[in-house]
């Protein structure tokens, strides 16, 4: 979760584009160079924060096509949460020294493209006819000012119901559950069979995600008011009164001794029956298979939605390009530019870690996809369709970075205290985004 305040950022705004060398106009637009074209030999510097899993695996594999592709790969991988690669991010921009590129999502795209410039990147994507297969929403946060300075990676639907097929086994249920209604009959089985219902780990971003699940799943009309648009009456309206007491029923049904850990740590227990259901991102998928267990182990699909069609809310990595003068960084970052964009380089990073490609013309049919990614990937389709498509508050999408952390210190408080009732929590987010303005 990022924790860094956009304020402290843009301290240093105006010394930044003062100077001379990060000022100077990005230079030839043209297609990714070679060096045995006569041009500069393309180089990438890239921060982002994954090293390890199927994450580390997935960033590797892109670092050998760009090498395959006559590149020099340089990426630092800043381990932990996104906070320590903002904080790292933010030291080589203040220093004069930003990365050709570095991972970046959301609005945080627009505000920090406030602090030093940016690659006009919109040749490149109306040459490859990027943003006519790219979901509308999605394509806005990527061009703020009308151009095109972030690229969109791959793209998780947040609300995605995992449940143990051991744990379905045991309690006689062979379907997933499409209401909420159903969700807490099939959870009080579980917890009457001696299974722990929910499984959880208790960081910040895991406790918002399920509040968001749960507005999503009553009424993704009230999540783009209350969430998206922060309209008060919305915020303190009986949807997410609602959203809160059904965080509380996952708050019940959670084990207590598990809280402040990452989800993962538990897929073993999840994978043998001792825990029921997880409601993850499409992620899930990735890290499952990573740590050797199967697909059939799990059962996948859309977490309920009471009426009754696709809501997708949704999460996307993206890359940021900053502008550089060395002409061997501007030909990496139109080389790298053309291969995020690639079918080629989209199916490579989702196969890798379960989640969908962001462009909507892929053909998932083939080996290698997952059925939990085909279906995610008609589901995406559908609730653009529907309007029920809305972005990740806990994964901040849906509003900046100093929003998103004021309004998530009041869920996770409400999921670990529960001596504040439903009626306090709503009003508590009402405020907290109140005073986060």
């Amino acid at each position: 979760m990022i924790t860094i305040h956009r304020r402290g950022l843009l301290a240093g705004a105006a010394t930044l584009l003062a100077a001379p060398h990060l000022a100077r106009a990005q230079g030839d637009k043209g297609q990714g160079d070679k060096s045995q074209g006569g041009g500069p030999k393309p180089r990438l510097t890239l921060i982002s924060q994954w090293s390890a899993g199927s994450d580390g695996a997935a960033i590797t594999a892109l670092g050998r096509v760009f090498e395959e592709e006559g590149g020099v790969w340089q990426h630092s991988p800043v381990p932990g949460f996104t906070t320590e690669m903002m904080n790292k991010l933010r030291a080589d921009i203040l220093a004069g020294n930003p990365p050709a590129a570095s991972q970046l999502k959301g609005p945080e795209i627009a505000a920090w493209s406030r602090i030093a410039p940016t690659v006009d990147l919109t040749e490149l994507v109306d040459a490859a006819g990027y943003e006519t297969v790219v979901a509308p929403d999605l394509a806005r946060l990527h061009k703020p000012q009308g151009k095109w300075i972030a690229l969109p990676l791959q793209i998780y639907r947040t609300n995605t119901l995992f449940v143990s097929s051991k744990a379905m086994a045991k309690v006689g249920a062979t379907e997933l559950p499409t209401t909420w209604e159903a969700f807490n009959t099939l959870a009080g089985k579980m917890q009457a069979a001696g299974i722990t219902p929910v499984a959880n780990g208790g960081i910040r971003w895991d406790d918002g995600m399920k509040f968001e699940i749960a507005l999503a799943g009553i009424s993704p009309a009230a999540y783009r008011r209350a969430i998206m648009e922060l309209d008060d009456d919305a915020l303190r309206g009986p949807e997410v009164l609602a959203a809160f007491r059904q965080l509380r029923r996952f708050a019940d049904w959670m084990d207590p001794a598990v809280a402040g850990q990452h989800y993962s740590v538990f897929l073993p227990r999840f994978i043998k029956g001792e825990m029921g259901m997880l409601m993850m991102g499409g992620w899930a998928q990735g890290v499952i298979r990573h740590n050797g267990f199967d697909a059939g182990d799990y059962m996948i699909g859309q977490a309920p939605v009471d009426n009754g069609r696709p809501c997708f809310v949704l999460n996307a990595d993206a890359f940021i390009f900053w502008r550089s003068k060395e002409p061997d960084l501007q030909a990496g970052q139109r080389l790298f530019a053309n291969l995020v964009m690639s079918k080629r380089v989209q199916e490579m990073y989702s196969k890798h870690t379960g989640s969908i490609p962001v462009r909507t013309d892929m053909d998932l049919s083939g080996e290698g996809w997952s059925e939990g990614q085909r279906e995610a990937s008609r589901s995406l389709g559908e609730a653009v369709k529907a309007n029920q498509a809305v972005l990740s508050l806990a994964h901040n999408m849906a509003q900046s970075n100093q929003l998103s952390a004021a309004m998530i210190d009041v869920l996770t408080e409400f999921v670990h205290n529960k001596a504040i009732t439903p009626e306090q929590g709503r009003q508590r987010l009402a405020e907290a985004v109140e005073g986060a303005r």
